[in-house]
């Protein structure tokens, strides 16, 4: 699903944010970045959602080299993953429905196709009754969960999560991670990199560790798969 060869990212201040990273990650595989702040986790996942491109290596999802993407084409790139932060930067004068429903709005997708999704998505994050709620009247780790919901309505084969439980207390913070381990088991390909050892350590998924922008561990060997699936083959997850 991703491999990344030898990717380098340099940024114009001078700062080497990953050196010489190679790394692969199978299809609905679940791992998790560890490391410090500054070690160079978000840039790795900014580097495959195409939100920074690197200095030096190649980066390949789905069999497809990204760094060769027009720029015209990266916005439908992105439609095929997921990516949350944070902070899921929810709008307060919209509803939570109206939120979760933006993607498939801006994709164009019809009336009835949006309805059907986002009630799948709200369902899946167990806030179907929230819908008709704002953000603001939700608590923090409700409105993260908007945040993966919007990320997921769309039904991404990939899911990249940067710092998810940051904000949140350790009993929201193990519900999240319980929430996109579901995603995991219904085929997604999920990577969230976070500082937080001891919730990462609840469950047994890979882990690589960042330090200093390289890889201070090495990452098991994957569970053998069958030939990889093009990227026109490649179905959506059933998960709503």
């Amino acid at each position: 699903m991703i491999n990344l060869s030898h990717v380098t990212k340099k940024y114009a201040n001078g700062q080497i944010a990953l050196n010489d990273i190679s790394l692969e990650i199978a299809s609905g595989e679940m791992v998790f970045l560890r490391g410090h702040s500054g070690a160079g986790k978000s840039t790795l996942l900014k580097l495959i959602a195409l939100l920074e491109l690197p200095t030096r290596g190649h980066i390949v999802v789905s069999g497809k080299n990204i760094n060769q993407i027009k720029k015209s084409k990266i916005p439908y790139y992105r439609r095929r993953l997921g990516y949350i932060t944070q902070n899921p930067k929810l709008l307060d004068n919209y509803t939570v429905f109206e939120n979760v429903a933006m993607p498939l709005v801006i994709a164009g997708y019809d009336r009835f196709e949006i309805v059907r999704r986002v009630r799948a998505a709200l369902e899946r994050v167990g806030l179907l009754d929230k819908e008709r709620h704002t953000p603001p009247t939700l608590s923090e780790g409700e409105q993260q969960r908007v945040g993966i919901a919007r990320a997921v309505v769309h039904k991404p084969r990939l899911l990249l999560a940067d710092e998810p439980t940051g904000n949140l207390d350790p009993e929201l913070s193990l519900e999240i991670m319980r929430l996109f381990e579901r995603f995991h088991q219904v085929g997604v390909t999920v990577l969230i990199a976070s500082h937080d050892a001891a919730l990462l350590e609840q469950f047994g998924h890979r882990k690589l560790h960042l330090a200093q922008g390289k890889i201070i561990s090495p990452p098991l060997p994957l569970v053998p798969q069958s030939e990889p699936v093009s990227e026109s083959q490649e179905k959506e997850p059933e998960y709503g």
